[in-house]
């Protein structure tokens, strides 16, 4: 009976995690949206619609001119602005498609061609044209000045930005995080500090006549001795012990000030020739600076934006790993299923109260750094595609006025649909891979 309360408390434990992660997004997703939103409105663009998660709708409402809801897949949201691709320029300068004022539908001719090319471009201004009601023909996206365009796309990722900063600073200077301290833990069979005479629970307070006050400064020392014999002070319940020791020389790990192992941009751990001890330390909980909590998020920035520039290959290694029966890479991609697995593991886990709310914490800052960095990449559909695209009108359009030469108008971002559908659908399947390998071979945190 015991052990069937047990393993029901670890269940609610874990899907309780599970949806404090769900819940986070769905926040996280809704104000990414909201910036937005909220642009735009104030820009007077008109807005159709407002939307979390993508598929069939769950719930909606309308509100004015914008209906707002849920819908069933909770890996996105959008917001539907009017006239987000201007009509076709014909060959003498004139736009194709004038707007009847007495239709809301503007009036628009089929291209003479019939590639695919040609149809998706067409279809995209057709759906970008139907949003523009009548009466309403100034309140549309591509009419906006550049930097106006520029501040709404973005406005979305400074959301899930300020959302990861309030995260750091919870984590980092109100529940603190977990520091490495200079009182050894444990001591490794047949390594260089059993040798020497290092014992668990020693603290270590001096080495070569330096005062030691933190776990950085000692391990930085040690690594400067490789192959040379150290003074080693210890505090051993209460009284001194001084040990002479000589750390190996050896490829070690490198870590961040944070404890992270440090990897390349393939995702390969970063190794250096240096002092080695073989020891373990224990850990406490310390509270930090408001500099320390932006210093942790950069170093999540960092590391996120390493996977997303090599999100293909990194994928690619993480299929042909469960493949071919190997442990998961934890500093490696991983969806929005495996994010939910890590939540309920750590829920579940029978760690202190405080390290599983440090751990939650920290998850959802992460989901938001990858949000923001993610959504900065510049190609179509995410919001930095649509951020070069102004940036690059507004760039010919400041050289055709040195140049003297007539104004080029805005850019022709419907051209670029169908190299929007490759990118949505090379991530669509890079999702589903992460998905079904999240299932098959989970990150299990120890």
């Amino acid at each position: 009976m015991a052990r069937t309360l047990v393993v029901v408390e670890t269940v609610l434990l874990f899907v309780l995690g599970v949806l404090i992660i769900v819940a986070g997004l769905l926040l996280s997703i809704g104000l990414h949206e909201l910036g937005h939103f909220a642009f735009a409105k104030l820009f007077k663009v008109r807005v159709g619609q407002f939307m979390i998660g993508f598929g069939p709708t769950l719930w909606s409402r309308r509100r004015g001119e914008t209906e707002y809801g849920v819908k069933a897949i909770p890996l996105g949201g959008y917001i539907s602005m009017a006239g987000m691709f201007p009509p076709a320029r014909r060959a003498d300068g004139a736009v194709d498609g004038p707007v009847d004022a007495a239709s809301p539908r503007p009036q628009r001719a089929r291209p003479s061609t019939t590639g695919l090319f040609d149809v998706l471009v067409q279809d995209a201004r057709e759906a970008s044209a139907d949003t523009i009601l009548a009466g309403e023909e100034e309140r549309v996206f591509y009419k906006l000045a550049w930097w106006k365009r520029v501040i709404i796309m973005l406005a979305g990722p400074a959301m899930n930005l300020v959302l990861a900063i309030v995260f750091a600073a919870i984590l980092v200077c109100g529940l603190g995080l977990p520091v490495p301290s200079t009182t050894i833990a444990d001591v490794g069979s047949g390594t260089p500090a059993a040798a020497g005479g290092l014992r668990a629970d020693d603290r270590v307070v001096e080495i070569d006549g330096t005062d030691i006050t933190s776990y950085t400064q000692m391990t930085a020392i040690i690594r400067a001795h490789a192959g040379r014999q150290m003074t080693v002070v210890v505090d051993r319940g209460g009284s001194r012990e001084t040990l002479r020791i000589t750390p190996e020389s050896r490829q070690v790990q490198v870590y961040d000030r944070w404890g992270t192992p440090a990897t390349d941009w393939l995702g390969q751990p970063v190794l250096t020739r240096a002092g080695f001890l073989g020891i373990g330390s224990y850990t406490s909980m310390q509270r930090q600076d408001l500099g320390s909590a932006f210093a942790y998020l950069g170093s999540d920035i960092e590391g996120i934006a390493k996977i997303v520039v090599t999100l293909p290959a990194r994928v690619t290694q993480t299929v042909q790993s469960t493949l071919e029966g190997k442990k998961r890479d934890g500093s490696g991609p991983i969806s929005l299923v495996g994010i939910g697995e890590i939540a309920g593991q750590v829920a579940a886990s029978d760690s202190p109260i405080l390290n599983r709310t440090v751990a939650m914490v920290s998850v959802l800052a992460q989901l938001n750094v990858a949000l923001f960095v993610f959504n900065l990449v510049p190609l179509l559909p995410l919001d930095g595609g649509h951020v070069v695209g102004a940036v690059w009108e507004a760039v010919r359009r400041r050289f055709a006025a040195w140049f003297k030469r007539p104004d080029p108008g805005p850019v022709d971002m419907a051209k670029l649909v169908p190299i929007t559908l490759v990118v949505t659908g090379v991530l669509a399947l890079m999702s589903l891979a992460l998905i079904v390998v999240d299932i098959v071979n989970p990150i299990i945190i120890s």
